[in-house]
């Protein structure tokens, strides 16, 4: 038996399912039946990581086991398709498990109807299925499992209506069915679960009213139905007969009438969410028993008359000290803003002032009132709010001057205060929001120079906008901090001096405007290094010389504006310039040159200058000279990037710009390890939000090009749930053209063994007592690491020794499964008699960790 259970340890990370079928069937059959499970499961998760030559080899090998397939699961397992496309399913004989307790197939591939065979599992006390492809109808058979306490399905494709018999599941404490298709209505008999705690059927198709039932589970603590076609009214006593209620969440459905006062009795709610029904206009609620209230949203329900009483229940939200979110917007509220004011959304048409004790909130950490009409000025109370994150006052009609006490909140990290009336400084203070993203103080009356400490607030990456302002005096040197910003624009202001050369050290930029200043001199040489940019203002100013040849290669420029200067010489011909309706070139009157359709004079010959033939020799001299270093340094990058193109799965390549902005440019805040050749970065890798670690190359070690060459070549064909997964590699340059080399690898969330055996603390000494592992943990991670040499060594079609097997080199998962990683110092053998290839690079010598090496037992 444990020969069967270490074998099948190594298939796939969802082993956890066939233990349970081996020790549940002990005879040949049920071991056929494992069998077919993990072939199943092992065709789903190679599905779900792409796969190679090894995972077909290894599918076909266990269908080679299976003496007897009666349900046809392996029939598509043939050469006509791509092993990805093999079908899979949970195999009918699941029902035989008659002692399995929990059955977890989350987030996998499945397909195919749930077999109704499951209710047989009678001793079932959790069933997930959740996060796979099942189509069909719930099985009324399911209703009989009375020992099951959490069903959960969500993310599916299932259809139908919700059986009745779902209301048998006495022992039932979590029902979520969330994001499916299922239509009908919510059977009554669900009333009958009185230990029902969390109920979710959220983004359903689910129509008619919520079962009265429904609403006398007193032991419920969330009741979620958004999105769906429901309909009635809510019941007023529903506060009273729901006392646990913690997340009311009933939003974007029909449902009309009133919101009931007895709302004010659940004492327990967190969460109230009934936006984007047909509630009755007026609100009545009083709101101030709900002392862990944390969000209300109410937006979008036809509320209020345009009466100025009509947000007065506001006043009852002053005891309501944990509240963050309040939102209601797109309503038809009226009246004056009153001091109890807390966080409202947009859209609204409320006025008057902001209250002076509006300080007071000091728990809010969202504020928005945009898009409404506020007047006055913005009290100096503000600065209380410690905890704020974003405040938003834009677009309304506020004066005075911005206080200097908005200097207090340095953990905000998003400003909106555009498009007020705002006069006076911008306040130096706002330096000390050390996390700010994005500050837009734009279509104000600002006036005075820009602030150094603003300019330089290094963590902007956003957005910087500034513009249309009265601003004056030249722009900061310090502008070259925002090494990670998106957009800087500072136009339509009075700026002189010349443009900083620092500016050149925003080599993220994508947006930049400086147009509708007095800005003069030459456009600096340093904004060659501006590669990402994208539109490019510099319009309306009194800038001279030539226009810079560096334009034409930027890549992704596609707006270049430069009309209304003093600009003269050759206009350039390539890049952005062979698309006239790209740029603007308008009132310089001493250009020339450029493409036909811009009709510009013919550029005067340049008149030839002495000594040249000199010039001419010594510069081919010195491009032979670099053209053979050039051959040299190529011919050394195409071999490694052969090596590294051959990791690249089916994420594709990732670019330096990609990962810079994944990892906040390389943040020291990022930053979760350092060892000989390079630094890892933790970085969240968009569109799909995905956590990565980024191991970047020290260029400057001579040894780091031999790692990463050693990594790519050692896990360009291997594969095991033990070892660290490589996402892809980037082989490239920055954006100062320097070479970059970085490999990127899942995210292990529990860090390094070596963190949990010998903690460190901040200051750098070790603490007294390791983090906990239990036994089991202490086992599971030696097998883990075990299985990992195991197969490096004796199952690889190339042997491979790690040689630096340490626990700082052991990686944890969530589920604190061990990863092997580092392989820069590997080695491959070629032969299986362990003598080492001429073709690798020897290991004569001590290679790894010099002198006392910790022996990494989990004592």
């Amino acid at each position: 038996m444990f020969k069967l259970l270490r074998e099948l340890r190594s298939l796939v990370s969802s082993i956890a399912i066939i233990v349970c079928v081996c020790m549940s069937l002990l005879n040949q059959a049920s071991q056929k039946t494992a069998l077919v499970a993990a072939a199943t499961t092992t065709t789903i998760t190679t599905a779900t990581l792409g796969g190679n030559g090894t995972d077909y080899l290894a599918l076909l090998s266990i269908k080679a086991q299976i003496t007897n397939d009666p349900m046809l699961v392996t029939s598509s397992w043939n050469d006509s398709l791509h092993f990805c496309l093999w079908e899979g399913e949970i195999p009918h004989e699941m029902g035989s498990l008659f002692r399995l307790q929990v059955l977890n197939l989350t987030h996998n591939l499945l397909e195919g109807q749930i077999p109704a065979n499951l209710s047989s599992c009678n001793n079932l006390r959790r069933l997930s299925l959740g996060y796979n492809k099942f189509i069909g109808n719930l099985p009324i058979e399911l209703g009989s499992l009375n020992q099951l306490v959490h069903l959960y399905m969500n993310s599916n494709n299932l259809s139908g209506a919700i059986p009745p018999s779902f209301g048998n599941l006495s022992s039932l404490k979590l029902f979520s069915i969330s994001e499916n298709m299922l239509e009908g209505s919510i059977p009554n008999s669900l009333g009958s679960l009185k230990s029902l705690r969390y109920l979710s059927f959220i983004s359903n198709k689910i129509s008619g009213m919520i079962p009265p039932s429904i609403y006398n589970i007193s032991s419920l603590t969330a009741l979620e139905a958004r999105v769906n076609l429901l309909e009635g009214s809510l019941p007023q006593n529903l506060g009273l007969t729901l006392p646990n209620i913690k997340r009311l969440n009933l939003g974007k459905n029909h449902l009309s009438g009133s919101i009931p006062l007895s709302i004010a009795n659940a004492s327990k709610l967190e969460h109230l969410i009934l936006s984007a029904n047909k509630l009755y206009p007026r609100v009545a609620v009083n709101f101030g028993n709900l002392k862990n209230l944390l969000w209300l949203s109410l937006f979008e329900d036809g509320l209020g008359t345009g009466d100025a009483n009509d947000l007065n229940f506001i006043l009852t939200l002053v005891n309501c000290s944990k509240l963050r979110i309040l939102s209601l917007d797109a309503n038809n509220f009226g009246g004056v803003l009153p001091n109890s004011l807390v966080n409202l959304s947009t859209q609204h048409h409320i006025s008057g002032n902001i209250p002076v004790d509006f300080g007071n909130l000091v728990s809010l950490n969202a504020v928005d009132m945009s898009y409404n009409r506020l007047t006055g000025t913005i009290p100096t109370s503000i600065g209380k709010l410690h905890k704020i994150q974003e405040l938003g006052f834009g677009k309304n009609k506020l004066s005075g001057e911005i206080p200097s006490s908005i200097g207090n909140w340095t953990l905000a990290n998003q400003l909106w205060l555009e498009e007020n009336d705002f006069q006076g400084n911008i306040p130096s203070s706002l330096g000390n929001c050390i996390d700010l993203i994005l500050l837009h103080l734009y279509g104000n009356n600002l006036s005075g120079s820009i602030p150094r400490e603003v300019i330089g607030i290094s963590s902007l990456s956003k957005s910087l906008d500034l513009s249309r302002n009265s601003l004056t005096g030249p722009i900061p040197p310090e502008v070259g901090s925002l090494k990670t910003l998106v957009e800087l624009n500072l136009s339509y202001n009075k700026l002189s001096g010349k443009i900083p050369s620092s500016l050149g050290s925003c080599n993220t930029l994508e947006y930049l405007f400086l147009d509708n200043n007095s800005l003069g001199g030459a456009i600096p040489q340093s904004l060659s290094s501006l590669k990402a940019i994208e539109e490019l203002g510099l319009s309306h100013n009194n800038l001279s010389g030539e226009i810079p040849i560096f334009f034409e290669k930027f890549p992704f420029l596609r707006n270049l504006n430069l009309s209304f200067n003093n600009l003269e010489g050759e206009v350039p011909v390539k890049g952005v310039f062979q698309n006239a309706s790209a740029i603007s070139i308008s009132r310089n009157n001493k250009l020339c040159g450029g493409i036909p359709v811009l009709q510009l004079p013919t550029c005067a010959p340049k008149k030839p200058r002495k000594l040249i033939i000199p010039i001419v020799f010594g510069v081919l001299g010195i491009i032979l000279a670099s053209s053979i270093l050039i051959l040299c340094c190529l011919r050394k990058m195409r071999k490694q990037s052969l090596v590294a193109s051959s990791l690249m799965d089916s994420s594709g390549n990732i670019s330096y710009r990609d990962l810079l902005k994944a990892t906040n440019g390389f943040s020291s805040d990022n930053l979760i390890g350092t060892g000989s050749f390079g630094s890892v970065y933790k970085g969240i890798l968009h569109p799909n939000e995905k956590t990565i670690a980024v191991k970047v190359l020290d260029q400057q070690n001579v040894g780091a090009s031999k790692s990463f060459l050693a990594e790519c070549k050692t896990l360009r064909n291997i594969k095991h749930r033990n070892l660290i997964k490589i996402i892809s590699v980037c082989a490239s340059v920055d954006f100062q053209g320097n070479d970059f080399k970085a490999l990127i690898y899942e995210f292990m969330e529990n860090g390094s063994l070596e963190s949990w055996l010998h903690p460190v603390s901040q200051t750098g000494t070790t603490h007294k007592q390791p983090k906990s592992l239990n036994l089991l943990q202490r086992l599971g991670i030696a097998i883990d690491v075990a299985s990992a040499l195991d197969y490096l060594h004796n199952h690889c079609h190339v042997p491979i020794i790690h040689c630096d097997i340490k626990p700082s080199n052991i990686l944890l998962d969530s589920d604190m499964t061990a990863h092997v990683g580092d392989f820069g110092l590997a080695r491959l053998l070629q032969n299986r008699n362990n003598e080492v290839s001429h073709s690798q690079n020897s290991s004569v010598g001590i290679k790894g960790t010099i002198g006392y090496a910790a022996p990494g037992n989990l004592q």
